[in-house]
């Protein structure tokens, strides 16, 4: 770990407090904003939509300006939304905060992007370590978010307006980190045999890769089925009579399950092989299933949250790892950020159908549901396993 990969952990920290109190407080506001019920989770869709929606916004800044640059604009629009948030609660008006949630995206599509900038900090060998370490950096968002929300939600007058406003701060405080990070210069342009800059193979090629399917889907689907729950949670929980300070207890120890593995998880990956790991984050995911199924007590909620965050690391570090062999430089823009637009596309998807279902169906039927994709990656990683595609094969 040189200097640069810590200051780029403590940024992944607060863009996992930003996250995670969006997830914390988002569901809530919306849920007493909404004019019906299945709309209380439409601003934690927005969110992802906007996600979705700046992944090509976010490439294009990334290759003409560069990773810092592009960075700070994705902390400026955070600060930005923020107080929009602020604003929307303070005049109780529930579309403007779909909408700055929406604007929010963009931080979130730049955020994304810390980890694949982990690898270029760090020499080649250290490559998967680095990329689980500078996610590990999200325990700060583990303990920040969830306390964030709890101790802001009285701040003011208005009910978890402080909320937003703190996470205006933490923006800022992110930004300040962004100046002191120096990351390596961009590839210098090739020219192919027609005298051309040579930008690499087409998208089309490159996600015609079984390698790059199956990590592109296993990235996807793990975010998917961590956020069809995790956005549920608090919902439910209220439902079933629990505090919020519970809920909130809940959703910091699945996100200590998230990013505390990733002290680790490298070197599983490296003494293991990627998609072993991969499998038991498949595996783990069916366990918090079956917890969920088992009961709606306190222990209960804790424990299958807790795996879920587990089972996604393990998931989403080999994933990115596997993503990051199906690329050459002169490709990463395009490649990172089609994969991100799938890991926001299916967070979009989940992100409504989690309100959806968990209001009008029962949080038994939610988690029966997330049984699907949960087959969906076992399935892609037997896939890649039978057919022997090696992780570092580019056909």
């Amino acid at each position: 770990m040189n200097k640069n990969l810590w200051l780029l952990a403590a940024a992944q920290g607060l863009f996992l407090t930003n996250n995670v109190t969006f997830i914390a407080i988002n569901g809530l506001v919306g849920l007493s904003l909404a004019p019906l019920g299945w709309m209380a989770t439409l601003p934690v869709m927005g969110y992802v939509v906007g996600g979705a929606l700046s992944t090509g916004l976010v490439a294009r800044s990334q290759a003409r300006w560069g990773r810092r640059v592009s960075f700070q604009l994705g902390l400026l629009v955070a600060v930005l939304s923020a107080l929009l948030g602020a604003w929307a609660v303070a005049s109780q008006n529930f579309w403007l905060l779909v909408t700055a949630t929406v604007v929010a995206g963009y931080y979130s599509a730049n955020g994304q992007l810390y980890r694949f900038a982990a690898a270029e900090l760090a020499l080649p060998a250290f490559r998967e370590k680095a990329v689980s370490l500078v996610l590990a950096g999200g325990l700060v968002g583990a303990v920040l978010g969830p306390n964030l929300a709890s101790r802001t939600r009285t701040l003011t007058e208005v009910p978890f307006m402080g909320a937003y406003l703190a996470l205006a701060v933490v923006a800022l405080l992110a930004m300040g980190l962004m100046t002191l990070v120096t990351f390596p210069p961009a590839a210098p342009k090739t020219l192919g045999a027609d005298g051309r800059v040579d930008e690499g193979r087409p998208l089309a090629v490159l996600m015609r890769q079984p390698v790059f399917v199956v990590a592109a889907g296993a990235a996807a689907l793990s975010y998917g089925v961590m956020n069809l729950l995790m956005a549920a949670t608090p919902l439910a929980m209220q439902v079933c009579g629990f505090p919020f300070e519970d809920a909130a207890l809940v959703l910091e120890w699945h996100v200590i399950g998230m990013f505390a593995p990733g002290f680790f998880t490298g070197h599983l990956i490296k003494r293991f092989g990627t998609l072993t790991i991969m499998g038991v984050g498949v595996a783990l995911n069916a366990v918090c299933i079956g917890i969920a199924l088992s009961g709606q007590d306190l222990h209960q909620f804790l424990g299958a949250l807790f795996l879920l965050g587990v089972g996604w690391n393990f998931l989403f570090t080999g994933s990115t790892t596997l993503a990051m062999q199906s690329y050459r430089p002169e490709e990463k823009d395009r490649a990172q950020a089609a994969i991100n637009f799938c890991v926001f596309a299916t967070m979009a998807f989940t992100s409504f159908a989690s309100g959806a279902l968990v209001t009008t169906q029962g949080w038994m039927l939610l988690n029966l549901g997330s049984l699907l994709p949960v087959l969906l990656m076992g399935a892609g990683l037997a896939w890649l396993g039978v057919n022997r595609v090696s992780p570092g094969s580019h056909v």
